[in-house]
């Protein structure tokens, strides 16, 4: 593959929701209206929004047929392009998700956007939680009250054609860091193909329904990035060819959810946290294969 100019993979937001600042605790402007909506046709931008009196804001959008999370106003993530953020819905517990990084590093993007915009369109308590946020060891939490959306959020939704329910939202969040269930190893990985792009990174997050002979179906890019470097279409290629197995030797596989990222970087552009990323993978594959998978 010919070495490619390094386009960043980090993200970018609108300043719209960078711009205020105060104290925690922190309650939305005014938790008894709608989120704010932004429209921008020339773009294919329908963003909605509500902004903290503490500075921070949590945005979605659908631009140019591609759907976006994010919150803006955390404290730096410093370097590497996926930080950990604790968080809960309601009374829930909190627990940690992996987010990517912006531009701006106190920025977040989340790797599954739509599911995120649903638990947020029903408002009440989200939790939040920074590891060393607030210095080394020292975690920051936030405690917010979210406005309820009964509009805006569904038509950022509706305008990336992405459901208002979705009962694989549960499943979800079950899931472990692998992306496969209890119980399900991969019996044949996904092989991924590098899109032809003009992009050295990239990329992309992919969840499936799995079909009783342990194949892959209904597959959905939940996020990519760049939108347009073909890095969701080349994951869905892949895993549509992969297969999942039973470790107790199951042969009609329920219809449970799978998810699947994969970080695209031309040879010679890779950061040590590639580098770490890369190894890791090897040694699963090395377990994978001594367990048969």
């Amino acid at each position: 593959m010919h070495a490619l100019p390094e386009f960043p993979m980090r993200l970018t937001s609108l300043p719209i929701i960078l711009t205020l600042g105060a104290a925690l605790p922190a309650m939305a402007q005014d938790a008894a209206r709608d989120w704010d909506l932004h429209r921008d046709a020339r773009a294919e931008t329908v963003m909605a929004y509500t902004v903290f009196d503490n500075g921070l804001g949590i945005a979605v959008r659908c631009i140019d047929g591609g759907y976006e999370a994010f919150m803006s106003g955390l404290p730096s993530a410093g370097d590497g392009e996926i930080r950990t953020l604790d968080v809960a819905f309601g009374e829930d517990e909190l627990s940690p998700q992996s987010w990517n990084v912006g531009v701006d590093d106190t920025v977040a993007v989340s790797s599954f956007p739509a599911p995120f915009a649903r638990r947020l369109r029903q408002g009440g308590r989200l939790q939040i939680r920074v590891p060393d946020g607030a210095g080394a060891g020292r975690a920051l939490r936030y405690d917010l009250t979210l406005p309820a959306s009964p509009t805006s959020i569904d038509e950022t939704l509706n305008a990336c054609e992405r459901p208002l329910v979705d009962p694989r939202d549960a499943q979800l969040e079950a899931l472990p860091d692998t992306g496969l269930p209890e119980n399900l190893v991969w019996a044949r990985r996904p092989e991924v193909r590098y899109p032809s792009t003009r992009y050295a990174r990239g990329f992309a997050v992919v969840t499936c329904l799995v079909s009783p002979d342990g194949g892959l179906r209904d597959c959905t890019v939940e996020t990519e990035h760049p939108r347009e470097g073909g890095f969701g279409e080349a994951t869905l290629q892949a895993v549509r060819r992969a297969r999942v197995r039973d470790t107790g030797g199951l042969t009609d596989l329920p219809p449970v959810l799978a998810s699947f990222r994969v970080n695209f970087v031309v040879d010679g552009y890779q950061t040590r946290e590639d580098r770490e990323r890369i190894r890791e993978d090897r040694r699963r594959r090395r377990e994978s294969r001594g367990s048969g998978g």
